[in-house]
């Protein structure tokens, strides 16, 4: 069985590493790999976008009020870090991007003509692990987060629960993943959860009429909850069998009552809204860690961190292998030339095995304007003209998905 470690993938590929003098699970990304989260991230944005949200950015750093108003401090605080005496203030690294979310929506009057107000953030947020848990960059320190909070009616809760589930399907689709499972996490015992038995009921049932109308397997746990509120976890598994979360959706009365959120109605009477909490991907570090395990390193066309690579058989072909890769890399795509001084052609195909697209310029391909095709799946569709070839790999890069070639 082939090693597919996201950890020996990530240094081997030149993705990410670590040094003690950055701290234990706090990696750093390397130009390929900060093309690959980049690119995800751009998808994410792209994607919610297209899905009514707005974005924001909100400060890494809040007053320990702001966590004690929010439930945090009293319900997550030994997952955070210690407050930082600033000017006599204390201050904390955000361990959840929702207690500033909540803030921002109450920063302006809102009307139910607003709602639903669906809020996002690509943003940091930090966790105090112990050592012995971290590991590559499935359990870090600082965690970039694909995060978004709908602010809604109770009556549009279901509704834009159900599109984030969606929203989620769609992206694993892109992204060539699947889920193994769809869990309602609930509370467990202790007093890690709120006590308001009447808003967990509630905020249950609507999760429930979720799942129940998506047609997904799911099994209830108790235990896995937030500590404010319900949540369904969609469930990944690595190549080694260990399940985790990659994605979330949650209903929350909970905060929105703590910050005293409220939105208009016609007659002037004052509601509080729903707060759906919800991830597509989650942490940008697992997702780039299960991505790398699924496929091996060898990613879906749109997100690899090269995609053409243009091979000259002699050196009297590397000018015109120069050419098409300026052309590539004015149609957006992300090429390379691989010339001769890098070893024998069987050599720099054999380097080249996780690029998507492989194209090789020998005399003839040269002087005719064509290139010879090769896909990393081994595949050879022939000798096209360079203007069809790029186009077609353009096609297939702009329309994502995990497809790397298309019948003409």
């Amino acid at each position: 069985m082939r090693d597919l470690d996201h950890r020996r993938l990530g240094r081997e590929l030149g993705l990410f590493d670590t040094d003690p003098l950055m701290g234990a699970g706090l990696p750093y990304w390397l130009p390929d790999g900060a093309v690959v989260r980049h690119t995800l991230e751009e998808y994410v944005r792209e994607a919610e976008r297209a899905a009514g949200y707005r974005h924001v950015y909100s400060p890494v750093l809040g007053k320990r009020e702001l966590y004690e108003l929010s439930g945090h401090w009293d319900h997550y605080s030994d997952d955070m870090y210690p407050p930082m005496d600033v000017g006599g203030e204390q201050m904390l690294l955000r361990p959840s991007l929702c207690p500033h979310h909540a803030l921002i929506f109450r920063s302006r009057t809102r009307s139910h003509r607003d709602l639903p107000y669906r809020m996002a953030e690509l943003g940091g947020m930090y966790r105090s692990e112990r050592s012995g848990v971290l590991g590559g960059l499935t359990r870090v320190r600082a965690i970039q987060l694909n995060d978004a909070h709908i602010f809604c009616t109770p009556d549009q809760a279901v509704e834009e629960a159900a599109g984030a589930l969606a929203l989620i399907s769609r992206a694993y689709a892109d992204l060539g993943i699947r889920a193994s499972r769809h869990r309602l996490s609930l509370p467990g015992g202790g007093g890690k959860y709120v006590a308001d038995p009447a808003l967990w009921r509630r905020a249950t049932a609507l999760l429930r009429e979720v799942l129940d109308a998506s047609g997904v397997p799911y099994e209830a746990v108790e235990g896995e909850a937030a500590f404010y509120g319900p949540k369904i976890d969609v469930q990944i598994t690595d190549p080694a069998g260990r399940e985790s979360t990659l994605s979330t959706v949650q209903i929350d009365f909970h905060q929105p009552e703590r910050f005293g959120l409220r939105y208009t109605v016609p007659d002037g009477a004052r509601h509080r809204p729903v707060m759906v909490h919800r991830s597509v991907i989650g942490s940008v570090e697992r997702a780039v860690a299960h991505l790398l395990e699924e496929h091996g390193g060898a990613f879906p066309p749109w997100l690899a961190p090269l995609q053409l690579v243009v091979l000259p058989v002699g050196e009297e072909q590397e000018e015109h292998a120069l050419a098409v890769v300026r052309e590539a890399v004015a149609l957006g795509l992300r090429a390379e030339v691989s010339g001769p001084a890098e070893g024998s052609l069987g050599a720099r195909i054999r380097r080249s095995r996780l690029v998507p697209y492989q194209a090789v310029l020998g005399a003839r391909e040269a002087e005719d304007g064509l290139l010879a095709v090769r896909l990393r799946d081994g595949r050879r569709p022939g000798v096209l003209p360079v203007a069809e070839f790029l186009r077609r790999v353009e096609g297939r890069v702009r329309a994502r998905g995990t497809a790397l070639w298309e019948p003409a």
